[in-house]
């Protein structure tokens, strides 16, 4: 069945979950997500787990915790164009990203630690082991943070991504993509997944987007372009909403198991 969405980009068929009040939580498809062990993406074979994970009980304080407020934002955290600038902007495309993080039912999460990082327009990051031929941009550090507001909603300024090698196979290159960490009130650890780009080329030749099974779970990781929200004359914006759980639930590296 399509999926439509309204102006603000939310998913209305999402609502389809209001009618299970009854539940507290809507229980995951795990058979959307790649096993922990997955050869072709040969990193895979040194970090999966050898044994089965224990699933443990949650105390009271990862229920309702953590917390955080605009005051542990810095007026800048949101500007990766220039929160690491010092004698002049950085180089590259300049690009909005925005969405909103939502529940299982389509509803905004408030408060929430989005945290982001990438590499430069070139395709390297500013990491002591990036060792890519690349320029290091003296002008963009490439990470920062925000949070979501009353209506889950978060947006930042940045340079797009470039695109690098990596040594998985011969010729193994990586699409644009931006990394994404979730924290907030009942996380009992942050989330990560990457954002690609709408129209990418290099994403159906990409072994680690290849390891999930089910191409619509991909598409879920793909930004569309939304002129709508960009700015005249200065920079295109790209939209990508985060849902934390359900059937419709974006996809996190590190929730491969459990909960």
């Amino acid at each position: 069945m399509p999926v439509e969405s309204d102006r603000s980009g939310i998913r209305r068929s999402a609502q389809e979950d209001l009618l299970h009040p009854e539940s507290e939580f809507i229980q995951r498809d795990r058979s959307l997500h790649p096993p922990a062990l997955t050869p072709t993406y040969k990193t895979s074979v040194l970090r999966s787990p050898r044994i089965p994970l224990w699933s443990l009980q949650n105390s009271l304080s990862e229920v309702t915790g953590p917390v955080f407020t605009p005051e542990d934002i810095g007026p800048l955290d949101n500007d990766l164009i220039l929160n690491y600038a010092k004698d002049g902007e950085p180089i590259g495309e300049r690009i909005i990203v925005h969405g909103h993080v939502l529940d299982e039912n389509g509803r905004g999460v408030p408060d929430t630690l989005v945290e982001f990082w990438q590499a430069n327009a070139a395709g390297r990051y500013r990491h002591v082991n990036d060792r890519y031929l690349a320029p290091i941009d003296p002008n963009f550090g490439g990470c920062g943070r925000t949070l979501t507001n009353a209506e889950g909603y978060y947006a930042f300024r940045t340079i797009k991504p470039g695109a690098y090698p990596f040594r998985n196979f011969v010729n193994s290159w990586r699409p644009a993509h931006i990394h994404f960490s979730i924290f907030g009130s009942g996380c009992v650890q942050r989330l990560i997944t990457q954002m690609y780009f709408e129209g990418d080329p290099l994403l159906r030749h990409d072994v680690i987007a290849g390891t999930i099974p089910d191409p619509e779970a991909v598409k879920r990781l793909v930004a569309p372009l939304d002129l709508d929200a960009a700015v005249p004359l200065d920079c295109l914006a790209y939209r990508f909403n985060i849902v934390l759980r359900g059937r419709r639930s974006t996809l996190f590296e590190n929730k491969l198991q459990g909960n």
